[in-house]
């Protein structure tokens, strides 16, 4: 073959090669970077992510994952995950025994976040229970310049404690994650049934009204002490009242103010505390009321099934919602 031929051959080879890399591009499509759920990366950057790495629920979308499991990831109640919306909480030790507590929350450039909002007079609530839902501690660390806080917390009895750091962060939107704590020590599982009335320190506390799943529902509670009404609750976090719901179970997270505030010139201090609540299911659950009174804070801790729905009940308008159910 003469030197003309072996060129125009091998042009004839390249032009076929070309060819087939550009039907096989067409084939695939372009390659685009994976966004952790609820978060949009930017063009041409790729996307921060703090998945399940501490424990908690992988919140990003992989390759051939439908779009609906990350959605469905996004919408689970909150302080199931330790890591969501870009925001992973990261306690200094998972094993601590009773002292100082420490803990990051890592952001979505993967740096401890600093700047907070401050929410009902705190930057940060934190709630620690155990798994049992016994033991509850509502506490608001200390953050040190580097974004770690801290807060002394005790430990009553072993077992598996859950964390759950509440918080806004500055640009963000409210956010609740849950982190698991294992505390070593004799662990003996407490059972709770179904309880409307509470006694603590002298004083009791009736809850009455249904918890209706998936439905805005008005839960009162009414504080008394040696049989007479309590008129005069002291504000606590720039509220009568603040109530916590755990689903029994898996610990799914509800935190819940009341309608109306201090000095509002229509609501009363007592003995009634109204709220309305959503839970996110048919289930049991544990609910915690904290109330201040005579200089002190206490706890009152209720059992409570969710009642039937009522399909010809006039709708609840809802409690303003900040972002997990306050």
């Amino acid at each position: 073959m003469n030197a003309l031929a072996k060129l125009s051959a091998y042009g004839a080879a390249l032009v076929l090669l070309a060819a087939g890399a550009y039907a096989v591009g067409t084939a695939v499509g372009p390659l685009r970077p994976v966004a952790e759920s609820g978060d949009a990366a930017p063009s041409g950057a790729p996307a921060a992510g703090h998945g399940g790495a501490h424990g908690g629920t992988v919140a990003e979308a992989t390759v051939g994952e439908p779009a609906s499991r990350a959605d469905d990831a996004a919408d689970q109640p909150a302080g199931l995950a330790s890591s969501r919306g870009g925001y992973t909480l990261t306690p200094t030790d998972p094993t601590p025994e009773a002292g100082p507590f420490s803990f990051q929350i890592i952001g979505p450039d993967g740096a401890p976040v600093t700047a907070f909002d401050v929410e009902h007079d705190k930057r940060m609530h934190l709630i620690v229970v155990r798994r049992d839902t016994t033991g509850f501690q509502h506490v608001h660390p200390e953050m040190a310049p580097d974004g770690t806080w801290s807060v002394p917390l005790e430990f009553p009895a072993g077992g598996t404690y859950r964390a759950f750091a509440d918080f806004h962060p500055t640009g963000g939107k409210a956010t609740t994650l849950g982190v698991d704590l294992n505390v070593p020590g004799t662990f003996e599982p407490a059972e709770h049934a179904p309880s409307r009335r509470a006694q603590v320190d002298g004083y009791t506390v009736e809850l009455t009204g249904e918890l209706v799943p998936g439905r805005a529902s008005p839960v009162t509670l009414t504080v008394s002490k040696d049989g007479r009404p309590v008129t005069d609750l002291q504000p606590y976090l720039g509220a009568y009242g603040h109530l916590v719901a755990l689903r029994d179970g898996d610990l799914a997270y509800l935190h819940v103010h009341p309608d109306g505030e201090p000095g509002d010139g229509r609501t009363p201090a007592g003995p009634q505390i109204q709220f309305v609540a959503e839970v996110p299911s048919a289930a049991t659950y544990r609910l915690f009321l904290d109330f201040q009174h005579g200089g002190v804070v206490r706890t009152a801790e209720f059992t409570v099934p969710t009642g039937p729905a009522v399909p010809d009940a006039a709708p609840v308008p809802a409690h303003a919602d900040d972002g997990h159910g306050h």
